[in-house]
C-alpha cells in the first residue's frame, strides 16, 4: 500500500468536483487539475468555469485546460509532472494512446455506471431510462477503448422508486469519491478483472429531440423517460400550443383503457390525468414556457377552465 500518491485529477462537471473534494482531504498531493476549456453557460452565454475549475482554484491547485491532449508538447507537459497515477472522472475529452501510459501505475477512471453495462456518455440517464433496478460506480484502469478497461473495484446502489438523473447523479457522486479513495490505498493489491464484452450496453448521449413525449408509449415508459431527464433536457409534451415541461409525474395501471393516447381524462388538484398507449400518467409538476415549476394543484387552480376532459396533448 502506498501511503501518499502524486496524482494528476482530470474531470469537469460537479460528478468529478465531488471526487476532488474528497481527494483534497487525504494526504495525497495533487500535482495537476486537467479540466476542459471554459464553455459559454446561462442566458447570456458567458464563459463560465466548471465545478472542477472553481474547486481548483480555491484550493490553489496547478491548473491546465487544454482543448486536447493529442499534441506532443501537451503530453510533455504531463510527462513533466511525474504523477504516480492520473484519476479521471467526467473529463469530456479522449486519453490519447500515448497519455496512459505516463503516470507510474497508469489512468483511472470513476464510471457512474456497474460497467460493462452502460458504458459511454450518459450512463445515470440511461440506467433510469432503462427502468434498471441497480446500478453503481466502477472504478477502472483505463485502456484505449471507451470505458472498456479492465475493473479494479466496483460499489453497487440500489434505485429508489423516485429516482431523478438528479438524486442518482448525487448519490453516485459520492460512492464514487469514496470508492476512489478506496482504490487509491488498495492501489497494487487490486487484480484488474476484464470486462464481458459480450454483456456490454452503450449510454448513447441524450438529445433534446429526445425530451418530447409519445403518448403512445406506456405509462411507466413515460415515467422512466420524466424521471431520466430531470434535470435536463426535461420531457415535455404540447398543450394549447406551448411547451408543457414536465418535471415529475407518476405511472397508473389502467384496465381497459379505451381512450386515445395523449387524452386528459382528469384534471385536479391532485394531478392531471392523462391516457396512455398502456395505462395512465398523472402530472404532478409541470412548467409553462416563462414560468417557475410548479405542483399540478397550482396550475390546476390557474388554468382550471382550459383543462378540459376529453381534450388532447401532444
Amino acid at each position: 500500500m502506498e501511503k501518499s500518491l502524486n496524482i494528476i485529477f482530470a474531470g469537469t462537471p460537479a460528478f468529478a468536483a465531488v471526487a476532488l473534494a474528497a481527494l483534497l482531504k487525504t494526504t495525497h498531493r495533487i500535482v495537476a487539475v486537467y479540466t476542459q476549456p471554459d464553455r459559454p453557460a446561462g442566458r447570456g452565454l458567458h464563459l463560465t468555469a466548471s465545478p472542477v475549475k472553481t474547486l481548483a482554484l480555491s484550493a490553489q491547485l496547478p491548473l491546465f485546460q487544454p482543448a486536447s491532449l493529442k499534441e506532443a508538447a501537451e503530453q510533455a507537459q504531463l510527462a513533466d509532472l511525474k504523477a504516480d497515477v492520473m484519476v479521471v472522472a467526467a473529463y469530456g475529452l479522449l486519453l490519447p494512446t500515448a497519455v496512459l501510459t505516463i503516470p507510474r501505475l497508469g489512468c483511472i477512471n470513476i464510471h457512474p455506471s456497474l460497467l460493462p453495462r452502460w458504458r459511454g456518455a450518459a450512463p445515470i440517464q440511461r440506467t433510469i431510462f432503462a427502468g434498471d433496478k441497480q446500478t453503481g460506480v466502477t472504478i477502472m484502469q483505463m485502456d484505449a477503448g471507451l470505458d472498456t478497461g479492465a475493473i479494479l473495484l466496483q460499489h453497487p446502489y440500489t434505485l429508489t422508486q423516485n429516482e431523478t438523473s438528479q438524486t442518482l447523479h448525487d448519490q453516485l457522486a459520492q460512492i464514487g469519491a469514496a470508492a476512489l479513495l478506496e482504490t487509491l490505498e488498495k492501489i497494487g493489491q487490486l487484480t484488474p478483472q476484464p470486462q464481458d464484452n459480450q454483456l456490454a450496453t452503450y449510454a448513447q448521449k441524450i438529445s433534446k429531440e429526445e425530451a418530447l413525449l409519445d403518448w403512445s408509449e406506456s405509462s411507466i415508459r413515460l415515467e422512466q423517460k420524466i424521471r431520466a431527464f430531470n434535470p435536463w433536457p426535461v420531457a415535455y409534451c404540447q398543450w394549447h400550443g406551448e411547451r408543457l415541461r414536465i418535471w415529475q409525474a407518476v405511472s397508473h395501471a389502467s384496465q381497459n383503457l379505451s381512450i386515445a393516447p395523449g387524452t386528459l381524462i382528469k384534471a385536479s388538484p391532485t394531478g392531471l390525468d392523462i391516457a396512455t398507449g398502456n395505462g395512465m400518467l398523472r402530472l404532478l409538476q409541470v412548467q409553462l414556457p416563462g414560468g417557475k415549476i410548479i405542483t399540478a394543484a397550482d396550475f390546476y387552480h390557474a388554468r382550471q377552465h382550459d383543462l378540459i376532459e376529453g381534450q388532447a396533448f401532444t
